[in-house]
């Protein structure tokens, strides 16, 4: 299974957060609105939200400590292998100085 490019992650999250917005606002309209089922609902919901907020914030949590840790990663390798990294470096660039003078 292909795992989630960091852009699609962050959109998702963004959805993720607006849903939040969107459901807490309904909530806050509807508070004068009076019967069982309406209550019951509100309640149902607020549980779901106050669900959904503690995964949106452990989820965050975990995707800053993994770009943390490659971050980490990746600058323990430029430091191991200066040389390396300078060469890859310079060899993305030719590539990509290439594609933009062919337009």
């Amino acid at each position: 299974m292909n795992e989630m490019s960091s852009a699609q992650k962050d959109k998702l999250m963004s959805d993720l957060r607006l849903v939040v917005a969107d459901a807490e606002e309904l909530v806050r309209l509807t508070a004068s609105q009076t019967g069982e089922g309406v209550a019951e609902a509100r309640s149902r919901v607020q549980s779901t939200l106050g669900q959904a907020k503690n995964s949106l914030l452990h989820a965050q949590d975990v995707l800053v400590t993994k770009a943390k840790e490659a971050g980490h990663v990746a600058d323990d390798y430029v430091h191991q292998n200066p040389w390396r990294s300078i060469g890859a470096a310079a060899g993305i660039g030719l590539l990509v100085g290439m594609l933009i003078g062919r337009r």
